[in-house]
């Protein structure tokens, strides 16, 4: 219990740190990555060709599994509806190709 806190803690200070969001932290999680492993690619000033630990995240990952992760982010209410209408409004419109005058 106190492990899970403190690994907690620790990504909670890598996400604002390294300026990670979720997607990054799971896809170093996949990787097999701690927070602490992070610290090695902390580009200093005269590194100005290595890349940030966001950019190197997605790079591995990349690399390891051959594409990129993809998140469904989930659609609010409202949206859902509007798509709703909108898919309404087409079908609304639709006109038969025998109808057509040409």
């Amino acid at each position: 219990m106190i492990a899970t806190k403190k690994n907690s803690q620790a990504w909670e200070g890598a996400k604002t740190r390294y300026r990670l969001n979720e997607t990054d932290i799971q896809m170093t999680k996949e990787l097999r990555m701690t927070p602490k492993s992070l610290i090695k690619n902390i580009p200093v000033p005269n590194q100005k060709r290595k890349a940030t630990v966001k950019v190197w995240i997605r790079n591995l990952y990349g690399e390891m599994f051959g594409r990129g992760l993809t998140v469904n982010p989930a659609l609010s209410k409202a949206l859902r509806k509007s798509m709703k209408q909108e898919d309404a409004i087409v079908s609304k419109r639709w006109v038969d190709e025998e109808d057509l005058p040409f």
